[in-house]
């Protein structure tokens, strides 16, 4: 398997900062109408600063990673076959260049930048990046979950521990659930101690990858939304899996992704949501 190195992973993250400093902030705060549009849904929008940033930051990871297949986000919305490209032999770099775009184009500052590096359906190097904190959450194989500062400091990241379902937090966005299942599920949430949804992965890894929260429930496994923070929570010791038990794989899109502070935890959840 490749190993990204050092060297290659301050890279990447310098990379991001900049296509954030050059194409995603100064856009942040100023959007129009004519630089927002909806895509499948009112609230599925896209702005210029997720195409030109993703435009950007495609061309830097060719020239990083020659021969590198790139899936982005926008690119799938214009070409579905794009997201075929997840199966290609080889590197494949998996990007949202604005994650929470729906915070980002209405002036909340949580929304981040997401890039996996994926060989062989498993990712080898996880990279979420905050452009307004200037700060990031990486991780590879093996080797740990990081947050690194906007000064380059960095401090190893742990997930929560164990607590009995009545004193958890978690996210579930209801909203991204079938009608048919929602009345169930707004019943079941209950029995936690707080249930909430920010509409946007980056930051819902960063708070369970930090022990900020629990559990996490996701109805859309779009691998550029959990590609990278699949791995990075998995290093900072936690538990994902589909509710039908099959292991995460970024080129799986369908299904309900749960994600948990360990196996038995994940169990628990659950079987409190679905049982």
């Amino acid at each position: 398997m490749t190993e990204i190195s050092d060297d290659l992973l301050k890279t990447l993250m310098a990379d991001m900062r900049t296509v954030a400093e050059q194409e995603i902030l100064p856009r942040f705060q100023a959007i129009t109408s004519d630089s927002m549009r909806a895509k499948t849904a009112p609230d599925d929008l896209v702005t210029d600063a997720d195409i030109s940033a993703e435009h950007a930051l495609n061309r830097l990871l060719v020239e990083r990673l020659p021969g590198v297949v790139v899936v982005g986000e926008e690119a799938v919305s214009e070409d579905r076959s794009v997201l075929d490209g997840i199966g290609a032999s080889g590197l494949v770099a998996i990007i949202d260049p604005v994650d929470g775009t729906w915070n980002f184009a209405h002036g909340v500052p949580t929304f981040g930048s997401i890039l996996a590096i994926v060989e062989e359906g498993k990712t080898i190097a996880g990279i979420i990046h905050y452009p307004v904190m200037g700060d990031f959450i990486v991780a590879r194989p093996g080797q740990g979950a990081w947050h690194v500062a906007a000064d380059g400091a960095a401090s190893r990241l742990a997930v929560a521990k164990s607590r009995p379902i009545a004193d958890l937090h978690g996210f579930v966005p209801l909203h991204m659930f079938a009608p048919e299942l929602q009345p169930e599920l707004s019943q079941r949430v209950l029995r936690f101690s707080r249930t909430t949804t920010w509409g946007c992965s980056a930051w819902e890894y960063r708070m369970l990858a930090t022990g900020a929260m629990s559990f996490c429930l996701n109805a859309s496994v779009m691998p550029w939304d959990h590609a990278a923070g699949v791995l990075i929570h998995a290093e900072a010791g936690g538990h994902a899996a589909f509710v039908s038990d099959e292991p995460y794989s970024a080129d799986q899109n369908k299904g309900f992704l749960l994600t948990a502070t360990d196996a038995e935890s994940w169990t628990h959840i659950r079987d409190t949501l679905f049982a």
